[in-house]
């Protein structure tokens, strides 16, 4: 083999190497530039519902999926403020994004459901299990989570008695009420939209109109003022 030749196979060689090397680390470093994503799961045999799972991303992204477990996943996505998104990546960052976390009060009590929290970002990921908790950060971060689904539950179920039955709204909106009043909503100004279409809509009985008119002020004066 000549001086020339064996320079050309060292070039092949390290230029396949490069490639190889390319392949490799690129998919890393696009994982390390990716957001964090913070999932919450729930699930509990014979509750209604038996399964939820929300996950939100650090730019508010987010998804849901809320159903039986007998029924095929289904999740859907919406959005989060960033006000409760900050909050919600705050508290798992109070629990070191669950690394090591321990969070179940190890009693012997009743089976509250298996709750799960997650956090991924790129090839990082941390999870725990809990059936009840007494940590304080734990439980708020729950608290939110569980409004979420809530949240998604109650507009879901405006949307469905709008399009197909008109005489359950009402019923709908008292339990949307009852959830405001809980303070169980993390984001009650998401249901404005709708509140203002029920409040305008002829066609609904005038109960719930003004029901609808009612939550609309109640929540519009719990908005800070510019």
């Amino acid at each position: 083999m000549t001086r020339q030749a064996g320079f050309v196979l060292l070039r092949r060689a390290a230029c396949l190497w490069l490639a190889v090397a390319a392949v490799l680390l690129v998919p890393r470093a696009l994982g390390a530039a990716e957001g964090a994503t913070l999932t919450y799961r729930r699930v509990f045999k014979g509750s209604t519902p038996e399964f939820i799972e929300v996950k939100v991303a650090e730019d508010g992204a987010g998804s849901y999926d809320i159903r039986q477990l007998s029924e095929d996943p289904a999740p859907q996505s919406f959005t989060v403020s960033a006000a409760v998104c900050a909050k919600l990546f705050a508290l798992a960052n109070d629990l070191h994004d669950f690394a090591g976390a321990d969070l179940d009060v190890h009693r012997r009590i009743a089976d509250l459901g298996e709750k799960t929290f997650r956090y991924e970002k790129g090839g990082e990921v941390h999870e725990t299990q809990y059936n009840y908790t007494i940590n304080h950060t734990a439980s708020q971060l729950q608290m939110i989570f569980e409004g979420l689904s809530k949240q998604q539950e109650d507009l879901t179920d405006l949307d469905q008695k709008l399009r197909y039955d008109r005489l359950g709204v009402n019923d709908a909106l008292v339990q949307l009420e009852g959830d405001i009043a809980q303070r169980t909503i993390p984001e009650p100004d998401r249901f404005l939209p709708v509140l203002d279409r029920i409040a305008a809509d002829s066609r609904l009985v005038d109960i719930a109109r003004q029901r609808a008119r009612s939550l609309a002020e109640r929540i519009r004066s719990l908005q800070p003022q510019p």
